[in-house]
């Protein structure tokens, strides 16, 4: 018969081996967690740049200041709206109106203009932006789709495209030419 002792000791040692294989594991899962952890801190400041870099710049209607300051007051707010280059800076994209032409915008905006046009021209539908990227011989990759997305989408929002089915670009009714904008 065995002893008490005896026994005592197996369970003992039945019971190291579990605390030893435990703490393996729990080192194995605390170095995963410590990859993911960083792994979710560059994701979320990827996500705030990007955030950051899709945000509208001095949207139209957002109190613009002069240079000494001050609001500009109603009559000379009218004026500079109502100038055919709405657009100082090329980023910024007016929105379209009878007569404003392509030119207002920068490249980028014109080539997507272009491109969606020429194809409404061949009595082709909408392009995807991925159907873009690849037009314009870039690599589509995610960052590229998005950055070209991002821009149509402020060309739908400003009336220069239209987005018949969601992710599907083409040229707005009014806005079909580069000279006068109709």
């Amino acid at each position: 018969m065995p002893s008490v002792v005896g026994l005592l000791e197996q369970r003992e040692v039945a019971a190291r081996r579990r605390v030893d294989g435990l703490r393996e594991e729990a080192d194995r899962i605390q170095a995963e967690l410590a990859v993911a952890e960083r792994e979710w801190r560059e994701w979320a400041i990827a996500r705030s740049r990007v955030g950051e870099v899709l945000a509208p710049v001095d949207e139209p209607g957002q109190g613009h200041v002069q240079a000494d300051g001050t609001a500009p007051a109603m009559g000379q707010a009218e004026e500079a709206s109502s100038a055919p280059t709405a657009a100082k800076s090329k980023s910024q994209v007016p929105v379209w109106r009878e007569g404003l032409a392509w030119s207002v915008l920068s490249v980028d905006y014109q080539r997507i203009l272009q491109a969606l046009a020429d194809r409404a021209r061949r009595g082709q539908g909408p392009l995807t932006c991925q159907e873009m990227a690849a037009a314009f011989g870039m690599d589509v990759v995610p960052a590229r789709v998005e950055a070209l997305r991002s821009k149509a989408k402020r060309l739908v929002a400003r009336g220069w495209l239209a987005e018949p089915a969601p992710g599907r670009f083409t040229p707005a009714q009014g806005a079909a030419g580069p000279g006068g904008g109709s």
